[in-house]
This record gives C-alpha cells, structure tokens and sequence, in this order.
C-alpha cells in the first residue's frame, strides 16, 4: 500500500521518516519530494509498504502524530480516476497563437492612421 505523508517539517530526512514507519511493519520504499531547484524538502513524501495491515496501523497511529516537531498526516494513495471529459482546444483562443505581426496596422499608428 502506498502512503501519503504531509505537513513533513523540512528537516525530516528519508531515513526519519523510514525509522517511523518500520515501528509498523516492513518499508518497502520511502521517499521525500524535493524541489530540484531549491534543493529542500516540499514538506510532502510517500511510503510504501507491502503488508496492507501493517500499512493501516501504521497510518492510525502516524496520522496526526508529531514527528520533528510537526503534526503530519498520513493517509492512503487513492488511485487516479479516469477522467472521461475529453479535452476540447480552442484554436481561436488568441493567447495561444503567435502575436508577432498579428496587430501590425490594427492601431492608429502608422498606415491606418485616421485623419
């Protein structure tokens, strides 16, 4: 079962959130996401365990807890629902359309200048 982690204080490392985790059970994966450019924790991770049982004890008594200081939240990863809207483009909508040129004339600047 994946998990998700939230409100991680940006200290909490990897192996932090591991050791918390394996009180419950075995970890199969555990990860922190990071902002690439920043290089700092975004406050958000996952874990994965493998026993389904293990992973809701671990969840009940993670959930709300302290942890560096920080009452996370922890909760199962939903799956992601299949959308079944279609995507309409709109290929009048001007901002997507390339402006160079498209208002040359247009102003009352130059060629069509009123008098």
């Amino acid at each position: 079962m994946n998990i998700f982690i939230k409100k991680l204080s940006y200290d909490t490392t990897e192996s932090t959130l591991r050791t918390a985790f394996e009180k419950f059970g075995t970890v199969a994966n555990c990860n922190i996401v990071m902002d690439t450019v920043a290089r700092k924790s975004k406050g958000f991770g996952f874990v994965e365990m493998l026993d389904d049982t293990e992973a809701n004890a671990a969840i009940l008594a993670l959930n709300n807890s302290k942890l560096d200081g920080r009452a996370i939240t922890a909760k199962e990863v939903q799956p992601k629902q299949e959308s079944t809207e279609v995507d309409v483009v709109d290929t009048n909508d001007r901002r997507s359309s390339d402006r160079r040129g498209s208002h040359r004339g247009s102003r009352n600047t130059g060629y069509n200048r009123k008098k």
